[in-house]
């Protein structure tokens, strides 16, 4: 079984998102997706699999509600504390998106509908990437490995700022906490899609041979 992770911050004291927020976004939508995957894929041969496998071979609704678990652990993680990115990340950013604030921000902005925006590594063409994925769809899924995210589903931001989506986005880059992103970074560039396994595996440790529930064996 799935257990919803706790939050990596103090929710009455984070910069990006209120108290209140969390206690829907985390508390209600978050644990909706844990519970709803737990009652879908009991019977099926996913039920005694990790997370990182339910999400690369799954569909349909057990596909949607592991996708969306995965998403907001990264989330939260993302908007953890305010920090600084490594000075690795920051010459990369240079030289592969060097409008990356204004371009992320655009993506995030334009999204249509509800979804998330994603600075993310690409193994096959060595580069930084910022993508857009609707409703469940994550990286993951097409060998990208994620740095960053934003969350625009509407539930991420209508209790503190409404409809004002470009005003909760601002927020957001305010408070980026760059230290996980360069440290997702540099497990990308070290492992590959592994530091996604780890990753996955560190929080929902199920089904896997190497206990970490990555679902590699």
């Amino acid at each position: 079984m799935f257990n919803l992770r706790k939050l990596p911050f103090d929710p009455k004291s984070n910069a990006v998102v209120s108290e209140e927020t969390c206690s829907y976004h985390h508390g209600k939508h978050h644990q909706t997706y844990v519970t709803n995957l737990n009652n879908l894929i009991k019977g099926t041969e996913f039920e005694n699999s990790g997370l990182y496998e339910i999400i690369s071979k799954s569909s349909g609704g057990i596909f949607n509600n592991a996708a969306q678990v995965y998403n907001h652990d990264f989330y939260w993680d993302c908007i953890a504390k305010k920090s600084d990115m490594s000075d690795e990340l920051k010459a990369r950013l240079q030289k592969d998106l060097p409008n990356f604030k204004e371009e992320f921000l655009k993506s995030a902005t334009t999204l249509f509908g509800s979804g998330w925006a994603w600075l993310v590594y690409s193994p096959k063409s060595d580069k930084l990437e910022i993508i857009q994925t609707s409703n469940a769809q994550t990286p993951v899924t097409v060998g990208l490995i994620p740095l960053l995210v934003v969350d625009v589903w509407e539930h991420a931001y209508y209790v503190d700022h409404r409809n004002a989506r470009a005003a909760y986005l601002e927020k957001f880059y305010e408070n980026i906490n760059w230290d996980f992103v360069s440290a997702a970074y540099e497990w990308a560039l070290k492992e590959g899609v592994n530091s996604v396994k780890y990753y996955i595996g560190e929080l929902h440790a199920k089904g896997c041979g190497c206990g970490k529930g990555c679902g590699c064996h």
